[in-house]
């Protein structure tokens, strides 16, 4: 793989400030976001009113942590436009979830929103590696989902050229990248894994593409996955992370020369780590479950948000903003088997040491009696004997009991009998009875 370290004068000063640069930023604009809130939002009224808690008793940024949270059915329950701090004529664009669980989430954004976000990307995307003048090729899907017009508009900001794929025909899309050469593909790690097999599959070495570094989000993923895309398409893969409640891609991004977590973008956002059981602010360091709160966002202020995604904080490297680890499950994600917590992260790991396995897997619910218990989906390579396809089964089966504390019965198909994901890998399948 190439170096791709960005030249250091092109960063930007707020990159490379101090933390004291930083925290005094940081505090200024979070009395803005909360009197912009408090004023504008009947919801945040209402919940800092009944917090006994006022925009203006905030006097240093551990003063945040005296707020209420913000939770996704907050959302829901002002859909559409309640949660809106401007007027509706004010907001230019407007993305939402697909409301599979109940109304979706909307979220609204001001001309200066947008311009936020893409100057967000456009540094994350310099981050990973990428200059002007560049190919991208954007294989994250369009249309409400923040992915694929979040990568677009930040590599139009950086000055690249940009092929708007979006997700799905997977054997044109390869052959877009034999004939295009992009230099950066912007694609959910498991949709990345999806093209590898399609070059395969029709006779091409995906090494041989003109792929320098791909930017992988949207879904939690492992190091091994990572290892893997960089050693099927000899690219480098860079972590990339937001969600579309806060802005969408672009909320934290690692940096290609040192790729050892996420650069959270302290300029926009304020990150805290909590016990997802107690709501108890954790130090930067441990292990909980981040919460995010906006700094500059106009249309839709986004105060302590608990996104439910697993991480911790740590000091920064290549860039002065702090960094997060790479997300490798959710607190939503995690499924209870008899009593013990076990995450899809976690199969993962034990499946990525195997070679004799691809990565694509998925994890399958069912009640026993009355017990829950779980089938793991995998499959071997098709070069793999029927006997090596054996012992592929009872080994990962060992593994994930010695990994976990928890028996599960493990499925190991032909290759290609895991559906492959067009966009985000859904990784569970709850067949168990709806009480």
């Amino acid at each position: 793989m190439q170096d791709l370290t960005p030249d250091r004068a092109s960063l930007e000063a707020i990159e490379i400030a101090s933390r004291d640069e930083i925290s005094a930023l940081q505090l200024k604009q979070i009395k803005w976001s909360l009197r912009h809130a408090y004023d504008n939002v009947l919801h945040y009224r209402e919940k800092f009113d009944a917090a006994g808690i006022a925009p203006g008793d905030l006097n240093e940024l551990s003063d945040l942590a005296n707020f209420p949270f913000m939770v996704k059915d907050d959302l829901r329950r002002n859909y559409p436009f309640a949660m809106f701090a401007v007027p509706r004529q004010q907001v230019i664009r407007i993305h939402a979830s697909s409301g599979t669980t109940g109304s979706p989430t909307v979220v609204g954004y001001s001309k200066n929103d947008i311009d936020n976000w893409a100057h967000l990307m456009a540094r994350s995307i310099r981050a990973a590696g990428g200059k002007p003048g560049e190919i991208v090729h954007v294989a994250y899907g369009y249309g409400l989902f923040t992915g694929g017009l979040g990568a677009h508009y930040g590599a139009e900001h950086l000055g690249c050229t940009v092929i708007p794929v979006s997700g799905g025909a997977t054997q044109r899309q390869v052959q877009l990248i034999e004939d295009f050469k992009p230099d950066i593909i912007m694609a959910t790690p498991s949709y990345a894994l999806t093209l590898a097999d399609e070059f395969e599959r029709l006779g091409l070495d995906a090494r041989n593409a003109a792929l320098k570094v791909g930017l992988h989000g949207a879904e939690p993923w492992s190091q091994g996955v990572r290892e893997e895309i960089e050693r099927r398409f000899d690219m480098h893969a860079i972590d990339l992370y937001g969600l579309s409640e806060v802005m969408g891609p672009g909320v934290s991004c690692e940096c290609v020369e040192t790729k050892d977590g996420l650069h959270f973008w302290e300029d926009h956002f304020y990150p805290e780590i909590i016990d997802p059981e107690s709501g108890a602010v954790l130090a930067d360091g441990e292990r909980g479950e981040l919460v995010i709160t906006s700094l500059t966002k106009e249309a839709q202020p986004i105060i302590r948000y608990r996104t439910r995604d697993l991480t911790r904080l740590l000091p920064g490297t290549a860039r002065s903003m702090r960094r997060m680890e790479k997300v490798t499950g959710r607190s939503d994600d995690m499924m209870i088997i008899r009593g013990v917590n076990v995450f899809p992260s976690q199969i993962e790991v034990e499946i990525l040491k195997d070679q004799r396995l691809t990565p694509h897997y998925f994890c399958e619910l069912a009640k026993q009696g009355q017990l829950d218990s779980l089938t793991v989906m995998v499959e071997a390579r098709p070069e793999i004997s029927r006997q090596d396809k054996d012992a592929a089964l009872e080994l990962l089966a060992q593994n994930i009991k010695t990994y976990t504390g928890v028996s599960v019965t493990v499925s190991v198909g032909e290759a290609g009998s895991v559906e492959r994901s067009m966009g985000k890998a859904q990784r569970i399948k709850d067949l168990r009875p709806k009480n």
